[in-house]
């Protein structure tokens, strides 16, 4: 938990600090570099979560890696993080930046569930959905395919999930039963 909040208080400074310079496209490019980077690459989680490794060969790692790569204001929090020897939440910091930038561009993030891909009518149906629920024109809609639905989709918008799969009805019809 302690690690969540301090990674918040870095994104928000960074966000802060990238508002106030005009940068706030370009801090987001970088973020989203460096959370796509960790995604790809479990390797260097474990190098920054791992005890053992020096600070100075994590922010060494980290320098080959991203310094040519992002702008000096994004890398800025990555010598700071490491000089106070957090650098373990940097891959936090970089999700939790994607937070705090799709609020102040008032996006909303909504994932949907199907059991097939999404066409783009389809995808255009799921994004009014999220805009009529949320109020919110602009949508960032994550697509997964899931063939144990059986059939329908799932939408999860924030922490409300709207649950049309025929799975998710034969489960409710069970518990219904189980119930009389």
């Amino acid at each position: 938990m302690a690690e969540s909040r301090a990674a918040h208080r870095y994104a928000k400074a960074l966000l802060d600090l990238a508002i106030e310079k005009g940068i706030v496209e370009q801090v987001h490019t970088d973020m989203q570099l460096l959370a796509d980077t960790c995604e790809e690459n479990r390797n260097l989680v474990n190098l920054l979560q791992s005890p053992i490794v020096s600070h100075y060969k994590k922010f060494a790692v980290l320098r080959d890696i991203f310094k040519s790569r992002v702008s000096a204001d994004s890398f800025s929090i990555f010598e700071i993080i490491t000089k106070k020897n957090r650098e373990e939440i940097l891959f936090d910091v970089a999700k939790e930046f994607h937070s705090l930038y799709n609020d102040y561009k008032g996006v909303q993030v909504a994932e949907v569930i199907t059991t097939f891909a999404v066409d783009e009518t389809l995808r255009n149906q799921f994004k009014q959905m999220v805009t009529k629920s949320t109020g919110k024109t602009t949508v960032e809609l994550k697509e997964k395919v899931d063939t144990g639905l059986i059939g329908g989709f799932i939408l999860q918008i924030g922490d409300k999930q709207i649950d049309e799969s025929v799975k998710g009805k034969i489960n409710r019809l069970k518990q219904q039963m189980s119930k009389a």
